[in-house]
């Protein structure tokens, strides 16, 4: 049956997002409708709002979110009604060249669910009938979503909802890239730059790996300071020092092994670049503006062997990496709870919006 739901649009860019009431479409053969119980708000949704990611409008918000199955359509095998989920905000046909050598997270779907599910439909209406989109085939920051059952991952009913949700995007994207992307072995040298959500995500998925030393980089004493509470071993205000290219190689003796950049500026993956000592590896984590470039001298790749290259999603491969998080996380190895720095309830969704640009949270959540 269709359902109801309270929902967070964006219907214009670069406006404050609106909270709706929309019609969500019952499950039609394999897709699965959601009972939304917690949803990320993540910078991926504010760049949505701002045209650095480009989304048909109107847009329902939200990939980031973990709830409990309501209702599976006809062909639905592998979940049933109660058991509880999280959303992949990267659709996984199974079939593609990707998906069959264990890079799902590139899977060719994943071009044609920008804004629709796989078919090139939308679930979702608003109280004129007009239809809306779901960003990346999710739209889950919602009380109701209905999703293609492949974009949801069965998870373990012991984690709450709120906890769970995080492991779906900033968590998987920072954590993936230390263990996924860049493969940092133990006593590696690491440097990351921004400690926002993905970057704190980044710090202790390289404390989880035993990297040492550890490098912060950012603009701000509270978020550095959160940084350490999360694995980083030092710490540098890019605010402050003249040079933090110099000041890195300093700390780690001659530039880290690898080097993650999380914000999304070229300027800032040219230092991530340039930190490295000869052999390391620049991870780009951040999205950059479409019009952005990077400046790298061709010498620093053939005589320094310096790697640079990109982690999209911390090449996850979802079905696999969200229950080990999440395993994780029970064992105390991995850090949820901390992560959440506010709760909102879908009301709020303005204001949460409003903090995370002001760079106000590690993670806002908001709970349903």
């Amino acid at each position: 049956m269709s359902r109801t739901a309270k929902a967070v649009l964006c219907r214009e860019l670069d406006r404050p997002v609106v909270v709706e009431e929309i019609e969500v479409a019952a499950p039609r053969r394999g897709e699965v409708t959601v009972k939304i119980g917690a949803c990320g708000v993540c910078h991926s949704d504010l760049s949505a709002t701002n045209g650095t990611i480009q989304m048909q409008l109107p847009l329902v918000l939200g990939h980031e979110a973990a709830g409990v199955v309501a209702e599976v359509g006809e062909g639905v095998t592998e979940l049933a009604p109660g058991d509880h989920v999280v959303s992949s905000f990267v659709h996984m046909c199974g079939k593609c060249r990707w998906c069959a050598t264990g890079r799902p997270h590139l899977c060719d779907s994943a071009a044609k669910t920008l804004y629709t599910l796989p078919d090139g439909t939308t679930p979702a209406r608003d109280r004129a009938g007009n239809p809306v989109y779901v960003f990346s085939a999710c739209g889950v920051m919602a009380e109701f979503a209905t999703l293609s059952v492949d974009n949801l991952v069965k998870v373990d009913k012991g984690v709450p909802l709120d906890r769970a949700a995080l492991v779906s995007c900033g968590v998987m994207t920072g954590v993936g890239a230390v263990f996924n992307t860049a493969r940092v072995e133990p006593g590696a040298a690491v440097m990351v730059i921004g400690t926002g959500g993905v970057g704190l995500n980044v710090i202790q998925g390289a404390a989880i790996a035993g990297a040492n030393p550890i490098v912060a980089v950012d603009v701000t004493d509270a978020k550095l300071a959160l940084a350490r509470s999360f694995g980083a071993t030092h710490t540098i205000n890019a605010a402050q020092e003249e040079n933090v290219v110099k000041a890195a190689k300093k700390l780690t003796g001659g530039g880290p092994d690898y080097c993650f950049e999380c914000i999304g500026l070229g300027k800032t993956v040219e230092q991530a670049f340039r930190s490295l000592r000869k052999g390391g590896k620049a991870v780009v984590v951040g999205v950059t503006r479409g019009d952005d470039s990077v400046a790298v001298r061709p010498p620093a790749l053939t005589f320094e062997e310096k790697t640079l290259t990109g982690s999209y999603f911390g090449s996850a491969r979802p079905r696999e990496d969200f229950p080990r998080l999440l395993a994780l996380y029970k064992s105390g190895r991995l850090k949820l709870d901390e992560l959440i720095t506010h709760r909102y309830s879908i009301d709020e969704a303005a204001q949460a919006f409003a903090d995370l640009a002001a760079g106000k949270n590690a993670r806002g959540v908001i709970v349903f």
